[in-house]
């Protein structure tokens, strides 16, 4: 398998998917605290069921992606989770919310909670471009499999071609 940028960009996915849901396995409490900062007109009940089950579908995606399994399901799935935390962070970010994200633990990479860039990185305004970025990637990955049903993204078709022959 050669690296190109779809493989790239399907390894960035699951590994930042991956990233995410570790953080917010290991601190459930503070994540459903993230959530309920975001102010959604959702019941409690709603949110809390948010908190539990969200972490385990990135982690699914994330590790199907880098194990180049179910590729369409997990990038569909995905998709929809970039364009939801798009959401969400887009309208904590215009009601001026000052809030951190949850998204991810920026201990992982050296970045201590309350420092400066930690605010930064945490920022609704941040996640929302983040989550956009990644929404974009993944939709242009999801795209790529529906054109090429056969083949991985980034999969040179031709070889699969002659494989047949």
């Amino acid at each position: 398998m050669k690296i190109n940028l779809r493989n790239m960009l399907r390894w960035l996915l699951g590994l930042v998917l991956i990233w995410a849901a570790l953080g917010k396995l290991s601190n459930p409490q503070g994540f459903y605290v993230a959530v309920v900062a975001y102010q959604l007109p959702l019941p409690p009940m709603l949110l809390q069921c948010v908190a539990v089950i969200l972490p385990w579908i990135e982690l699914l995606c994330g590790l199907l992606l880098l194990a180049s399994l179910r590729i369409n399901a997990a990038l569909i799935w995905t998709v929809i989770l970039f364009i939801t935390f798009t959401v969400c962070s887009g309208q904590a970010w215009l009601r001026g919310l000052h809030i951190g994200c949850g998204c991810l633990d920026l201990r992982l990479v050296g970045i201590l909670p309350g420092s400066e860039m930690a605010g930064l990185l945490e920022s609704a305004g941040f996640a929302f471009l983040r989550a956009l970025a990644l929404a974009a990637a993944a939709l242009y990955l999801l795209r790529a499999c529906i054109r090429r049903p056969n083949t991985l993204p980034g999969e040179d078709i031709t070889a699969k071609i002659i494989e047949q022959k």
